[in-house]
């Protein structure tokens, strides 16, 4: 026969019979050193002597409650192990989890080797974390399936220059939960942290044409959610559906139309290194004389191919990156770019999160980005 339970098996008392009172069952509960269990506040109030509403004040640290209560409150809970309310219940009582989601493109391990990521993490968790709000980072996808079904937030920051952004809006529209975007194409009920892309992209292919550049290329980032690597045809760009890779492009084309492209997997100093090897190793009459790489790790990729096929920067060809971060590689430590305010555009989507779900209507923010002359642009090679 199976063992009963320890509080049933126990006679004596109001016990002789084998059952327990729901009183009692909640006071063992609280008991100190109870088996699975999680001290209550009413537990604690009833130790100090005071009653459950006095007891929650002099946690929360409001209200009038004098010290004596206070210090009788905080040696009942060390003596009963509580550490504070159960966030749980707090959060169903305000319908609200306290947590913000943010919903990246890549797995964690490879959006944070992103400097820019990091800066928009930092400063969105400066404004987000001021206000007693918790941070959850989420990948796009888990097994195939939109981790945003399920996840317990209040409202959701996309990062990442998101390349499934319409599918990942609708998930988050169905739970009627704020969305900000950050880098996102115009959508209806998301908010726009922007970024002149276009623009500034076409500032950096004025700066080539200036030096005397005509054949111009471009590595840009991802262009779509299969990151199918190669040459850009008009079929592919015309599927794409990284926002931030388009509009880089087009600013690109603004100055340079026929300029050929090659799409990488995202960025990182590897995949600009293989995208610009097959740009670089062709014959010279048919090699670029200049490259533009859509973020400044794909540029010092190229910088190392043009290195590895004993190409000089800028001599033989000049590149220019998108950032404004700083490289390790010490031949790409002086790239020429447009440095874009990362840490700020984290803190605009922050402020915009805070207003939304205060009952808010906040206006979407742009940012502009600032051309950064350095070592890797020079005169078009005679």
């Amino acid at each position: 026969m199976q063992a009963r339970p320890a509080a049933v098996r126990r006679q004596g008392g109001r016990l002789g019979s084998g059952t327990m009172s729901r009183t009692d069952a909640r006071e063992r509960r609280a008991a100190p050193g109870a088996p699975g269990a999680r001290p209550t506040l009413s537990a604690v109030a009833r130790l100090a002597g005071v009653s459950p509403s006095t007891a929650s004040l002099a946690f929360s640290g409001s209200g009038p409650v004098s010290e004596d209560a206070r210090r009788r409150v905080l040696d009942a809970a060390a003596t009963l192990g509580y550490a504070g309310p159960d966030p749980r219940a707090r959060s169903l009582r305000r319908g609200r989890s306290g947590i913000v989601g943010i919903v990246l493109e890549d797995s964690l391990s490879t959006a944070f080797r992103d400097p820019v990521n990091i800066a928009m993490l930092d400063g969105l968790s400066d404004v987000v974390g001021a206000a007693g709000a918790s941070l959850l980072l989420l990948p796009e996808l888990v097994d195939g399936r939109p981790r945003l079904l399920d996840a317990p937030l209040d409202a959701a920051v996309l990062f990442g220059c998101s390349i499934r952004i319409g599918d990942t809006v609708e998930v988050v529209r169905r739970r009627g939960i704020p969305v900000v975007a950050i880098e996102g194409p115009p959508l209806d009920g998301v908010l726009d942290v922007g970024l002149d892309n276009r623009e500034a992209s076409r500032a950096l292919a004025e700066h080539l044409r200036d030096l005397g550049h005509r054949r111009v290329a471009v590595v840009t980032l991802e262009l779509g959610p299969t990151r199918r690597v190669g040459p850009v045809t008009p079929e592919r760009e015309a599927g794409g559906t990284s926002w931030t890779t388009l509009e880089r492009l087009r600013g690109v084309r603004d100055v340079f139309p026929d300029a050929p492209a090659t799409t990488t997997t995202g960025s990182l100093v590897d995949e600009g290194r293989r995208a610009a090897r097959e740009l670089l190793d062709v014959a010279a009459a048919d090699r670029p004389t200049a490259v533009v790489a859509q973020s400044d790790l794909l540029a010092a990729g190229v910088v190392a191919a043009a290195a590895d096929l004993g190409l000089s920067v800028p001599g033989d060809v000049s590149v220019v990156g998108f950032d404004g971060i700083r490289v390790d590689d010490p031949r790409a430590a002086s790239l020429t770019t447009m440095a874009q305010p990362s840490h700020e555009k984290g803190r605009a989507a922050g402020r915009a999160v805070l207003a939304m779900l205060d009952g808010g209507h906040p206006e979407p923010v742009a940012f502009h980005s600032t051309f950064r002359r350095g070592t890797t642009t020079g005169p078009a090679p005679a």
